[in-house]
């Protein structure tokens, strides 16, 4: 699955994030739309470092038919728990593709992803034995892989499934991929992303809360 969205783009328009380009659309079980793109950061003595560009893409028909409680509203808020969570739980066919800037360990990813989604899960009252293992098996997917700049990691969450598939692409190697089989932890990981004020990218959530107050407020 993964493979099939980094092929290429449905058409040639790309849409820079921090020089890197994201196609503005992609081709899944439908054509999917990049919705909202940002980056992950973080201030060291006065200094942004910027490690990833994020691009969020899904069905745009399909989540607005989800939003339509939404529609009219003034300006969406990154702090609007409903909305997000409402993006979330839509059942329509997501993929967030993850491009590294500032290269890293894998194994450094992974434990961030991995202490980050537990927490969600441990607050939500939904981490067990099954869930444990699922998210161990995500983050010894990444301990040997190394994140060079240009490497590419591709989230596909889809429309009908309770799972997720991880990729992992950089160049010299062959495609890895891993399965997320449990519905709780591949929820918590798009929340992580896409959960609001609490997610990872306030960039990327603030560009998804314009574009669908754009979308919401058009007749």
């Amino acid at each position: 699955m993964g493979s099939e969205h980094e092929k290429a783009a449905v058409d040639t328009a790309t849409v820079e994030v921090e020089g890197i380009p994201f196609p503005q659309e992609i081709a899944g079980a439908k054509t999917l739309s990049l919705v909202g793109h940002g980056v992950t950061d973080i201030e060291i003595h006065f200094l942004q470092i910027k490690f990833n560009a994020i691009g969020v893409y899904l069905d745009e028909g399909g989540i607005m038919e989800h939003l339509q409680s939404w529609k009219g509203k003034d300006q969406l808020q990154v702090e609007d728990d409903a909305f997000f969570s409402a993006l979330v739980s839509a059942p329509v066919e997501k993929v967030l593709r993850v491009v590294v800037i500032k290269e890293i360990k894998g194994s450094q990813y992974g434990v961030q992803l991995e202490s980050s989604v537990r927490d969600r899960l441990v607050a939500a009252d939904r981490y067990d034995d099954d869930e444990e293992e699922a998210l161990e098996k995500v983050a010894e997917f990444f301990q040997s892989k190394y994140f060079r700049p240009g490497s590419v990691v591709t989230f596909h969450f889809p429309a009908t499934a309770t799972a997720a598939e991880i990729s992992f692409a950089t160049e010299g190697k062959d495609e890895a991929k891993v399965a997320v089989e449990n519905a709780a932890v591949a929820e918590m990981i798009q929340r992580w992303y896409l959960g609001g004020a609490s997610a990872v990218s306030q960039t990327t959530v603030r560009s998804l809360a314009d574009h669908f107050t754009a979308l919401l407020s058009s007749p």
